[in-house]
């Protein structure tokens, strides 16, 4: 029997993807799945238990949470990354470490074959494959639902017709949960003018009473709350528990597919969308206009090509190294005010703080420069525009 390993959430797509490949196609069957902060520890007991019922001669989780921090989460904190201004990338970026993490599982073990449950019509395919191919193209991949273009009834009467019966009930909205926000699916995102209800997303208010919460960065990474030093992987789990409460974080994001068509998908992201503003206002105060600049090309290209799957593109190592430069001086701390269904971004203090009162307040009396020095300065300023009014004053 070939070794294989399956990509598996447990659900439809790679349950039917575990039972065929194990009983139609004769594979040894390795299923696996990767925890970039979404599974608890009951959940990924059950998803082991029904791998194993479904033919999967074993089940590995991969707790990758940590390396997804490390390898994507700080640079899109970095860059500020927002999708179309909105999205936080929550899942997408989380497909690259699993896709990761499956491959070298793949190579550990020998395996020549690697399956995944993705369809045709999604950007996840992309990802995947991508990934796959750029470090491990000795290695066949194979997508039963994309090549038999698999309905949901196709393969739920598969299963039951070789003994699965689970509940495949379709949930009205579907869910997916990581470390850097939960991605929000349902009928109204199929369309351009429904908006989500609010119980359609997994946190609701509870909180009403408005609170304020500190961030500390360090060269750019979140390393306290409320003064209170964590690793920077709990303090974003611990400020998401705290600013769910007021059900803060939720949106809707549209955007263009890799394949070329447009989506629309509901998102819950309190912590990513706080912690990227709160760095964002601090970086204002502590970088130079031209550093700001060149921080929102290079962090929009990379956030686009991180969504696109290309995160192995040589040029990814440059603009990560390019970031983590511009973040020398990005410490400080933040004061965010929170409210029920939104934030606010008070202030900051830092010691790389150029708000500096000893060169002049902004629209006050300086203290930098004489009346005539000002002058002189915007006399000069003014000359292309003087020029070319001059010779094209007809136009």
């Amino acid at each position: 029997m070939e070794k294989l390993v399956l990509a598996y959430s447990g659900g439809l797509d790679t349950s039917y993807c575990a039972k065929y490949l194990s009983k139609e196609k004769g594979f040894e069957v390795h299923a696996v799945s990767v925890n970039t902060g979404g599974f608890s520890k009951a959940e990924i007991a059950d998803i082991e238990t029904k791998a194993l019922q479904l033919g999967a001669s074993t089940y590995t989780s991969i707790d990758a949470v940590e390396t997804f921090y490390q390898k994507v989460v700080k640079y899109l904190i970095f860059g500020n990354v927002l999708k179309n201004n909105t999205y936080p990338l929550s899942v997408s970026a989380e497909r690259i470490v699993q896709a990761i993490e499956i491959v070298q599982h793949a190579k550990s073990i020998g395996a020549k074959y690697i399956a995944h449950g993705s369809t045709g019509a999604g950007n996840d395919q992309v990802r995947f494959d991508l990934i796959f191919q750029t470090i491990a193209p000795e290695i066949t991949i194979i997508t039963p639902i994309r090549d038999e273009q698999l309905s949901r009834e196709a393969e739920i009467t598969y299963l039951k017709e070789n003994g699965v019966d689970y509940s495949w009930e379709k949930a009205k909205y579907s869910i997916n949960r990581g470390l850097w926000g939960t991605s929000v699916g349902g009928e109204e995102t199929l369309t351009s003018e429904k908006p989500l209800p609010d119980n359609a997303y997994p946190s609701q208010l509870k909180e009403k009473e408005p609170s304020e919460v500190s961030l500390t960065f360090e060269k750019g990474e979140l390393v306290a709350l409320n003064g209170v030093q964590d690793t920077p992987v709990a303090n974003i789990e611990k400020l998401n528990a705290l600013a769910s409460q007021y059900a803060i974080g939720r949106d809707i994001h549209v955007g263009d597919t890799i394949i070329g068509i447009k989506g629309r998908v509901g998102f819950e992201a309190p912590a990513p969308l706080i912690i990227l503003k709160a760095h964002h206002l601090l970086e204002k105060h502590t970088l130079t206009k031209w550093q700001q600049y060149q921080k929102e090309q290079q962090g929009n290209f990379y956030g686009m090509l991180l969504h696109e799957g290309n995160y192995l593109d040589a040029v990814m190592r440059n603009i990560e190294a390019f970031l983590t430069d511009t973040q020398k001086t990005v410490s400080g701390t933040v004061h965010v005010g929170l409210y029920p269904f939104q934030f606010r971004l008070n202030g900051i203090v830092s010691k790389h703080d150029l708000m500096n009162a000893s060169f002049g307040s902004y629209g006050e009396m300086n203290k930098g420069w004489t009346a005539e020095e000002a002058k002189g300065f915007i006399k000069i300023l003014s000359n292309s525009g003087k020029i070319y009014n001059h010779v094209n004053h007809n136009l």
